[in-house]
C-alpha cells in the first residue's frame, strides 16, 4: 500500500495513521489463516519521521512438541525511520537496513519490509503454550496427559557390557588378601 506523505512533508500534519493489510508469504509448515493487519502512525516532530506500528498475523500450524494443531496470532512491533531518498549513503542504506524505510516522491511503500520482517521474525518452531510437556520419547504418549509409565532411567551404552559381569566374592580377590596375611 502506498501511504501519501506529502502533506506531512509540507508541515500540515505532524500524524498519520495507518491501517491495512497486506497477503505475505506463509513461512514453511505455516498454514495463514488470513491476511497481516498492519496497525499503528507515522508521526514527524521536527523533521523527524518515525513509523510506529503493529503487525498481527493469524495462522494454522502443528506444535513442535506434542504433535496438536493449534490455531493463533503472531503479533509483531513494526518500528522503523522514515527518510526522503537521496538522505543516507549507500553504505549507511546497506548497514541499516531494518532501520529505515524510504520516502520516494512523497509516496512510501512499506509492504515489502513489513513481509520481510515478518519472514525473520517469526518463530522457526511452533509451541502450543510454553509449558507444553510434549511426547514422551519412548512411547510416545502426550506427557500432558500424565505420567506413561515407562522408565526413564536410562543406561549409557558405554557401560551396559558392564552390568553383565557379575563377580562372585572368592574371584574378587579375597583370597589374594588372606595370603598377604
Amino acid at each position: 500500500m502506498l501511504l501519501d506523505l506529502k502533506p506531512m512533508l509540507r508541515g500540515e500534519i505532524t500524524r498519520l495513521p495507518i491501517d491495512f493489510r497486506i497477503e505475505p508469504e506463509a513461512p514453511v509448515g505455516v498454514e495463514l489463516t488470513g491476511d497481516a493487519h498492519i496497525e499503528g502512525e507515522i508521526t514527524n516532530q521536527g523533521g523527524y519521521m518515525r513509523l510506529s506500528a503493529t503487525v498481527a498475523l493469524p495462522y494454522r500450524g502443528v506444535c513442535a512438541r506434542c504433535l496438536d494443531e493449534l490455531e493463533a496470532e503472531f503479533d509483531m512491533p513494526f518500528e522503523r525511520t522514515v527518510v526522503t531518498e537521496g538522505t543516507l549513503t549507500e553504505e549507511q542504506e546497506e548497514d541499516n537496513v531494518d532501520e529505515y524505510v524510504i520516502l520516494q516522491n512523497g509516496m512510501l511503500d512499506i509492504d515489502d519490509a513489513v513481509r520481510e520482517a515478518l519472514i525473520l521474525s517469526f518463530p522457526m518452531r511452533l509451541i502450543c503454550r510454553e509449558d507444553c510437556p510434549g511426547l514422551c520419547p519412548k512411547c510416545g504418549k502426550p506427557l500432558r496427559d500424565g505420567a506413561c509409565g515407562c522408565t526413564t532411567k536410562e543406561i549409557d551404552p558405554r557401560w551396559a557390557v558392564l552390568a553383565s559381569l557379575r563377580f562372585d566374592e572368592d574371584e574378587s580377590g579375597s583370597d589374594a588378601d588372606k595370603s598377604d596375611s
